[in-house]
């Protein structure tokens, strides 16, 4: 059982803004699906309502558990991962061009979003476990490439999912350094990158589908594709756009319920968002973010052990990948890669494991102080 001294230490703030962020997506959702003439209401928002509850009710039973077992038993969990990862790949069910969900006939479920945690765990354990005086050398870092990244990436390229894979490289990146890359390793891996660019390139451009081809044609030109992915970036543009400072009101934004927006509920939620509340809405909303991404870095620099440390680390990076990644693509700054916006976004799979990576954080800083009890 959880040691009643420890309910001192919880961070209801941290707890409440995330609650307030998953009902403000909520809303974004039902204003986004609701219909504008006699049609059927679609019933996303209650799913994603019945998600929240399971989601808080997860939360805290993660947290009866300390961190340190999370990390003890990383590999195994690592392990079953990769196994669901593989068995995606046999058993999985296709959905818009790409095999990522186990259908388990009540429910469908997508491992990846479960395995970015298990690899931030397994990440957090091998780190924590170097001298903290030494940097990491060349045969660790080969160590580490071979034995935690690889494997995952190209399981989880070949779904196809570029988000995901892009989110474990920049984790896995962040995490490193963290530890103590040697700036040996660090210039020599960026000499050769910038070597390998024009040979890699052209072999990833050859391998990625047409689908993902024509999103990084649109980004860098979305008249180059006006009627695909292009009309994405440029609808969500006008979306953004139209809500001007104020925006025009809860339920009177008309991007999402005449449907000029596709995906306007998952990926594109706060463009939808922005057109209702506008800017000084959207930099409330951001302050929210800002302020769980800050406890999480909080979190890490006050944890009483590496363990601790990395662990939160790692989810903090993963949470702000995901924020900054999915909001530049609804700006047109960076390629439509299929990442969701963290809490907000409609989807059962990916509530889930935002509130169990946030529930690690949480797990951390209320034992903080539990070495001194």
């Amino acid at each position: 059982m959880i040691d009643r001294r420890l309910i001192k230490d919880f961070d209801w703030t941290f707890l409440t803004v995330s609650v307030v962020i998953a009902m403000i997506g909520v809303m974004t959702i039902y204003s986004s699906t609701r219909p504008l003439f006699d049609s059927a209401q679609e019933s996303f928002y209650l799913k994603q309502l019945n998600w929240i509850v399971l989601s808080l009710v997860c939360f805290f039973l993660m947290l009866v558990i300390d961190y340190r077992w999370y990390v003890r038993f990383s590999y195994v969990f690592y392990v079953l991962g990769i196994v669901l990862l593989a068995l995606v790949l046999v058993v999985g069910r296709t959905g818009m061009g790409a095999q990522r969900w186990i259908n388990l006939g009540f429910l469908s479920f997508q491992p990846s979003e479960f395995f970015k945690l298990f690899f931030v765990a397994a990440l957090s354990r091998y780190l924590s476990g170097l001298d903290p005086e030494e940097e990491l050398d060349f045969r660790r870092m080969m160590k580490l490439v071979a034995g935690i990244f690889i494997i995952p990436a190209v399981l989880i390229i070949k779904q196809p999912d570029l988000g995901t894979m892009l989110l474990l490289l920049f984790v896995f990146s962040a995490m490193v350094l963290t530890a103590g890359l040697k700036r040996k390793i660090i210039i020599m891996t960026v000499i050769f990158g910038l070597i390998a660019v024009p040979v890699g390139g052209k072999f990833a451009w050859d391998k990625l589908k047409g689908y993902q081809k024509n999103r990084i044609i649109a980004f860098m030109d979305p008249q180059a594709d006006p009627k695909g992915i292009g009309y994405h970036i440029k609808q969500s543009k006008v979306s953004v756009g139209a809500g001007g400072l104020v925006g025009k009101g809860y339920l009177k934004g008309t991007q999402g319920p005449y449907r000029f927006l596709p995906e306007n509920h998952t990926d594109f939620i706060f463009s939808i968002f922005a057109e209702e509340w506008g800017f000084l809405g959207s930099l409330s909303l951001f302050s929210l973010y800002l302020f769980i991404i800050w406890r999480g870095f909080d979190t890490a620099r006050s944890s009483r052990d590496s363990d601790g440390r990395f662990l939160a680390l790692g989810v903090t990076y993963m949470f702000s990948f995901y924020f900054i990644i999915n909001v530049g693509m609804t700006l047109g700054l960076m390629p439509v890669v299929g990442i969701p916006l963290p809490l907000m976004s409609y989807g059962g799979t990916a509530l889930l494991s935002n509130f169990l990576a946030l529930s690690m954080i949480e797990n951390v800083r209320m034992r903080r102080y539990a070495s001194y009890y």
